[in-house]
């Protein structure tokens, strides 16, 4: 019923597994630790500069505060169109799988998160 090598495979196969996640999360962990020091030592050395470094440093951070408010809008309109697709290709399959009951409304359930996503990213986000 149960064989000893597919159990040895799959209990090794998900230490594997969970060993690599666990080792690339810390070092993304690390990398981002790392940014973090550097970009602050950085606009360290720009404050004490005199004249125009505090101003740099003031107008780089407002640009970076931008971006990144700007690759939240762009990724909550990215989530929003693929939950509407999710949400349009589970009608179609539900109703292709059966004919004859209303399934297929489940797949309004992801399309109208969707377009929440959409229309909150569109309409109501805050604009930069």
């Amino acid at each position: 019923m149960f064989s000893l090598p597919l159990a040895l495979f799959l209990s090794v196969g998900a230490v594997a597994v969970f060993s690599f996640v666990a080792v690339a999360v810390w070092s993304d962990n690390r990398r981002k630790e790392r940014e973090a020091y550097y970009r602050s030592e950085a606009l360290k050395k720009m404050i004490e500069a005199q004249g125009t470094g505090a101003s740099s440093a003031v107008e780089l951070l407002r640009q970076e505060e931008r971006i990144a408010a700007r690759r939240r809008l762009e990724g909550q309109k990215l989530g929003g169109i693929i939950t509407v697709a999710v949400g349009v290709g589970l009608m179609i399959f539900l109703k292709a799988v059966d004919h004859n009951e209303p399934t297929f409304f489940v797949g309004i359930i992801p399309l109208l998160v969707g377009a929440a996503l959409l229309a909150y990213s569109h309409v109501l986000a805050p604009k930069n």
